[in-house]
């Protein structure tokens, strides 16, 4: 059992309020007092509750972060950038996963209301189609942020890159590697990532005058057996039909076609260039080197939280939700470079 101040009371046969004062080292009890106190305190092993202390405050200090999955660079670096803004506020993180189910998203967030975290920031699951679990956040009047993933037309706080952008400049430069048949795989289109994705890479196309051809786009999401199936199915065209390369809303959906492709004996990028989205750190590592956007993660991680104390510091109801959006950084590599070029 953890010992406690009441414990400690009635071994010293003293009151709660002059253990507790003893702990914090009140100048009001005398140093015999303080002595016995801590001495008792050692052998117990006894350690604050902090959490509680802070509660009995009105305070937690405890900001909740919601997460798809931790595995892989990009939300890993993203937390990273927040505990360390939130760190320097004073703040603890609480970290919860949805690995991509949206009951384990609403369980989540009843965990994380109830530990009475002062804020949550968030990134939804694939499978989130609707806000109406996030509205008891609202209601509590709890700071809620989102990064990265969000739904389409809420008015929400929120960071974000400009995957519209980063899609458009890899295509473009898709385009100018002399590509005019280019695949895209493209994620679940309730979630703002890829639809803008999607669209940047649609404008690109236009900007260019090359035609939109519904059976170069499959949509899966956008983990390794997607990109796999989806290059299954695009190899499975008419050889004149296929496409010569292809950007995908996923960094993993990339490296799936990359095998598939091998399986194939096709060559990338001399048969079929590839790029992908989000500088996992394996695209550094794959053979050839995958060309993709950087998302700026621990920067996304870090204006997240700031976002976060600019709500906090606000009065009630005078906050107006705002977007912060970063500036994408295409990464070229191997796997889209036309070779001798």
């Amino acid at each position: 059992m953890r010992a406690s101040i009441a414990d400690m009371a009635k071994a010293l046969g003293i009151s709660t309020a002059t253990v507790s004062r003893a702990l914090n080292n009140h100048p009001s009890i005398s140093e015999t007092t303080k002595a016995r106190v801590q001495q008792l305190a050692q052998e117990l092993h006894y350690h604050p509750n902090h959490l509680a202390a802070g509660l009995r405050k009105g305070r937690s200090n405890l900001l909740g972060v919601l997460v798809p999955h931790i595995e892989g660079t990009f939300f890993s670096a993203v937390v990273h950038g927040i505990e360390t803004v939130a760190r320097q506020a004073g703040f603890s993180i609480m970290i919860c996963q949805s690995n991509e189910d949206v009951e384990h998203e609403k369980q989540n967030i009843d965990i994380l209301i109830k530990a009475q975290v002062e804020g949550i920031l968030v990134s939804l699951a694939r499978t989130t189609h609707d806000f109406k679990h996030f509205e008891k956040v609202r209601q509590r009047e709890i700071p809620l942020v989102f990064f990265d993933r969000m739904l389409e037309g809420l008015n929400v706080s929120a960071v974000v890159i400009d995957d519209h952008q980063g899609a458009y400049l890899l295509t473009r430069h898709l385009i100018e590697q002399g590509h005019r048949r280019i695949g895209h795989f493209a994620g679940p289109q309730h979630l703002n990532i890829y639809r803008n994705r999607q669209q940047g890479y649609l404008a690109a196309l236009h900007t260019h005058g090359l035609p939109v051809e519904e059976q170069l786009i499959v949509t899966g999401n956008m983990k390794l057996k997607d990109g796999a199936a989806g290059m299954r199915q695009l190899l499975a065209l008419p050889p004149a039909a296929r496409p010569t390369a292809i950007f995908s809303a996923s960094d993993f959906a990339s490296v799936g076609a990359m095998q598939v492709l091998k399986e194939n004996g096709l060559r990338v990028p001399q048969d079929v260039a590839l790029a992908g989205f989000s500088n996992e750190t394996f695209t550094s590592f794959t053979e050839p080197r995958l060309s993709s956007v950087d998302q700026r993660c621990e920067q996304m991680g870090q204006e997240t939280v700031r976002l976060f104390l600019e709500m906090l510091a606000a009065r009630p109801g005078t906050f107006e939700p705002r977007r912060v959006v970063l500036e994408p950084q295409v990464l070229i590599r191997e796997s889209s470079l036309k070779v001798g070029g």
